[in-house]
């Protein structure tokens, strides 16, 4: 049981964090220093901002092609039906594979395909409770699904590191957290012939980016302290395709069941 691919989303993962804790963070050091594992930096080409990122992974296109811009659009909450184009799973689909995706986080709540789940916090987690919430019930229900099913591909998300960093950058939580990022990649790696762990954009201390993603103060009067980056994370485990930019993914998953 498990599945041919298996793709793990960690939204807002950092090498910035990961590589300063390391000796801290056994799996990941494990995935960047066994010879069977590539990593790599994946400098973003655009705005590094979650909806029109997670579709460029998902469906090969450019932000200007798919025209996902925001989770929100004149008031109306974006759903799957305002996307107007295919993703992965849906070409997969008509051609027999077996597939399922888990809290892909383009819309909110985060999209899922052929799987029933209800994200804890609607998707957008916002205290310690929440966060450990997502990882556990998406991680139990992950787990589940490759024990019980042999699948061409498996999709999981992760949303809790975003939400938490914008908050506490710089604090020891974020620290905390990436152990419990790092324990949960463990517990899935071993269900997937093959890998890919992608973050849709890496993460910085407020002010430091190229591109300003947040107004530094909340509508609730509360200051961010950190902000997306374009340097996001890249892990892969018997992957052919060159993986330089986000819509290459879709290009390397393609190419694994061509």
């Amino acid at each position: 049981m498990g599945a041919e691919l298996l793709v793990i989303g960690i939204d807002a993962a950092t090498w910035a964090i990961i590589d300063r804790h390391l000796d801290k963070l056994k799996t990941f050091k494990m995935l960047k220093t066994h010879k069977e594992y590539k990593s790599k930096v994946l400098t973003l080409d655009q705005k590094p901002y979650s909806a029109p990122c997670w579709v460029s992974i998902f469906s090969g296109k450019t932000e200007e092609e798919h025209r996902h811009h925001e989770f929100v659009v004149d008031n109306e909450i974006q759903t799957r039906d305002d996307i107007k184009v295919d993703f992965i799973w849906d070409i997969l689909k008509r051609t027999g594979k077996k597939v399922k995706a888990l809290n892909v986080p383009f819309i909110v709540p985060p999209y899922n395909f052929n799987i029933n789940f209800e994200a804890p916090g609607l998707g957008i987690p916002s205290n310690r409770e929440e966060w450990d919430a997502e990882i556990a019930e998406v991680t139990n229900r992950a787990i589940e699904t490759l024990r019980n099913e042999n699948l061409d591909l498996f999709v999981v998300c992760y949303v809790s590191l975003d939400k938490l960093q914008h908050f506490h950058w710089g604090e020891k939580i974020v620290e905390e957290y990436y152990e419990k990022i790092d324990e949960t990649i463990d517990k899935l790696i071993s269900f997937g012939k093959k890998l890919i762990i992608i973050s849709d954009h890496g993460f910085c201390a407020f002010g430091e980016a190229k591109i300003q993603t947040l107004p530094r103060i909340t509508k609730d009067g509360t200051e961010l302290k950190g902000d997306h980056h374009e340097n996001a994370v890249l892990i892969t485990k018997n992957i052919k395709t060159e993986i330089n930019n986000l819509r290459d993914v879709f290009k390397a998953i393609k190419e694994v069941f061509k």
